[in-house]
């Protein structure tokens, strides 16, 4: 795991997160550079293993087996996952544009994106076709039609290797499904010609042996829902297409000023492009000094070179190493079912033994990402003070929400047994003004990701008592670096900023910055209040409480902080937290009592309106809204850092993992509002509008009392 020794000085970005890339994090792990911030651009938490794919198709492997998960790849190496898609490079400022996502700064830049199948030119592909690249979202789409049932009709428009690869791997899955399966390849040319004689005649026996029908000297022109219709007239069936030939590179590579005629950025022996600033590597680049197929073992060979030069570039020490790709490479072809054909210099052989061969190579490559160090606390020295390791204790301490003082502590030290609403209300001549302040300590990689949450998570307090945000004051502390990538790391984050609190209506009108150790980021937000606002003493016996927000982000990024959660689940976590609530507080506003769900976990917020209304209240676990992942890790016994202090006191509520959720530290969670009247209307609402609202409970009459269904 990598820390920040010194000062960062330098920006290292990598586009994509294909097998170069995924090698080049794997070794930065170990050997980082010191001074260099690496941040990785992907669409994708996930990157699908292109030597798995066919087996994925075929059933022989699970999603899991499939995937490089870059959301603990990149935590490993200590470096910044950005989830979104490139779309362009300015080489002049030195910037890279991603979708939905501010520009990301370089000082040096890599670019593995692979290519695309997309066919735009065939009438009706993009609406009706997938395809065969990128792999992740083939592999989704393939999963959906693989579990349905019924007859399967299936066509693949390519009769290269990987085409016919893919046929057969469908056929071998839809057929062990007890499914009626027809499969079609669609071939202009002559099919399998990339391959010696030998290894095409043993592939076609294969194909007729397994009924999968071979059209060549054809082209598709037109892809309906349920057919194909060729230049000849003829209509194939299929309900299931997709396009592995005409493979691409990206439209977006062509503007950068890299690309040859082709689309491809040219490369030379040392992995440059025409820019000494950026490399490419992968199905994207072209080695002019040594032209080669679009092969993965290009890509997994090119990474110790690359690893090499990338840090000669960012040291300006010069010493760059050439690569110097293989003349022939041995090719192994999966057959469908657990079989496989090899072949190198024309000679060609095929069995089980290869495809158990095959399996061998593939899942020790994929070893190397599965089995990572998780991460740990440092050492604690010895001798040291009294305490001080049950203070610590061995589990990394929680960021976000996670990290805030325990309600307890905080009563105490304020000298109070009730802590106040959620904002201070100002009273303004006629006016009503509330006002808070909240900054969080970082848990999230990518600094724009972490600015909205802290946004949302701000903001939560302003709904909660039924205002409308007015202005905001932002606090910032970065990370060491030099004066450069600060500029660079606070335009990200003042631009998150300005986007979320605009979108809330909202302005920011000034704010303190400085250099700290760990990046924190927070806002002091005012509001307006057009009626009286919504405070937690208000709730009577009989309302029935609403949650607007699925609980788990303490757990799952407690789970992450310890390299045990998975990726999918962590991104998805960070989308919830990003979600803003002000549509929920409006559509809640006649609400009897309100708070926001934050760090004292849905049973200490909901205290709090239980002690401020001199009320109880009864919550039906099951009905409470879970994030993806968090049961399970909560079924796993992880636990936020500041979990035992949340469940203290709550002796009535037993201990079982649905329950244990309830004391889950929550980063800009959800509004809990008390409501009277019909509540499941409320909820019918704030569900068309996009919430994951529930009723989960009532306020019963038992003051102070909390109890579980």
């Amino acid at each position: 795991m990598q820390s920040q020794t010194i000062p960062y000085t330098r920006d290292l970005v990598l586009i994509g997160g294909g097998h170069t890339h995924a090698l080049i994090l794997r070794r930065w792990a170990t050997d980082p550079l010191p001074g260099t911030r690496v941040t990785v651009i992907n669409p994708d938490p996930r990157a699908a293993y292109s030597g798995m794919l066919p087996g994925f198709i075929a059933g022989h492997y699970t999603r899991d087996e499939l995937d490089i998960d870059l959301v603990k790849l990149a935590q490993h190496a200590g470096a910044r996952l950005v989830t979104g898609r490139a779309s362009g490079i300015d080489r002049v400022k030195h910037l890279v544009q991603i979708q939905g996502h501010p520009a990301v700064g370089y000082d040096v830049l890599s670019v593995d994106v692979g290519i695309t199948s997309e066919m735009p030119d065939l009438e009706g592909f993009s609406r009706h076709a997938v395809p065969a690249k990128p792999l992740s979202a083939f592999a989704g789409a393939w999963s959906q039609f693989a579990q349905e049932s019924g007859p399967a009709e299936v066509a693949v428009l390519g009769g290269g290797v990987a085409g016919v690869e893919l046929a057969m791997a469908m056929m071998h899955r839809l057929r062990t499904s007890g499914r009626e399966a027809s499969v079609t390849i669609i071939e202009k040319n002559v099919a399998l010609s990339a391959l010696g004689d030998s290894a095409a005649r043993r592939i076609r026996d294969t194909l007729n042996a397994q009924s999968i029908r071979l059209m060549e000297h054809c082209t598709a022109t037109e892809i309906h829902s349920d057919r194909v219709v060729l230049d000849s007239g003829a209509v194939v069936a299929a309900g299931f297409v997709t396009g592995a030939a005409g493979a691409r590179p990206w439209g977006w590579l062509a503007r950068t000023g890299l690309a040859d005629e082709a689309g491809f950025i040219p490369v030379d022996t040392r992995l440059r492009s025409r820019d000494p600033l950026i490399f490419a590597v992968g199905d994207c680049a072209e080695m002019t000094a040594s032209p080669r197929p679009k092969a993965g073992v290009f890509a997994v060979r090119q990474a110790p070179v690359l690893f090499r030069n990338l840090r000669a570039a960012l040291s300006e020490t010069g010493g760059m190493k050439p690569y110097r790709p293989q003349k022939d490479y041995l090719k192994l072809i999966s057959l469908g079912r657990k079989s496989a054909l090899a072949e190198r210099f024309g000679q060609a052989f095929s069995g089980p033994v290869l495809w158990r061969w095959k399996d061998h190579i593939d899942r020790k490559f994929m070893d190397q990402f599965d089995r990572l160090t998780p991460p740990s606390s440092p050492a604690l020295p010895w001798p040291r003070a009294g305490g001080a390791g049950a203070s610590t204790g061995e589990q990394p301490v929680c960021g976000g929400c996670g990290s805030k003082i325990g309600p307890r502590t905080l009563q105490n030290a304020l000298g109070t047994g009730q802590l106040g609403d959620d904002a201070a209300v100002l009273q303004t001549g006629s006016q009503q003004q509330v006002i808070s302040t909240d900054h969080l300590r970082a848990f999230v990689s990518d600094p724009v990701v972490m600015t909205r949450i802290a946004a949302v998570h701000a903001l939560g307090d302003i709904w909660a008592m039924g205002a409308d945000p007015q202005a905001a004051l932002a606090s910032v502390i970065l990370p060491h670096q030099s004066p450069e990538l600060a500029e660079r790391q606070l335009a990200e984050i003042m631009q998150a900023a300005q986007e979320v609190m605009r979108a809330a209506g909202a302005e920011i009108t000034g704010g303190h910055s400085t250099l700290g150790a760990e990046l924190t980021i927070g806002f002091t937000v005012t509001g307006l209040c057009t009626r009286d606002p919504v405070t937690l003493a208000g709730a009577r016996p009989g309302d029935r409480l609403i949650l607007t927000k699925p609980l788990g982000s303490g757990v799952i990024m407690a789970a992450h902080m310890q390299g045990r959660a998975a990726g999918a689940d962590v991104i998805a976590a960070q989308a919830e937290m990003m979600k803003p609530q002000g549509g929920a507080a409006r559509i809640l506003a006649r609400a009897s009592a309100m708070t926001d769900v934050t760090g004292f976990g849905l049973a200490g917020h909901l205290r709090n309106i239980c002690k401020a209304s001199g009320t109880g209240a009864r919550i039906d676990t099951a009905r409470v809204p879970l994030m993806d992942g968090a049961l399970t890790l909560s079924e796993k016994g992880i636990r936020s850092t500041l979990w035992p202090e949340n469940r203290a006191g709550f002796d009535d509520v037993p201990d079982h993992p649905r329950a244990a959720l309830l004391f889950d530290p929550q980063t800009a969670g959800g509004l809990l509002a008390a409501v009277p009247g019909d509540a499941d209307d409320l909820c019918a609402q704030l569900s068309a509008k996009g919430y994951a609202a529930a009723v989960i409970g009532e306020i019963t009459e038992e003051a102070f009392q909390i109890v579980t269904d």
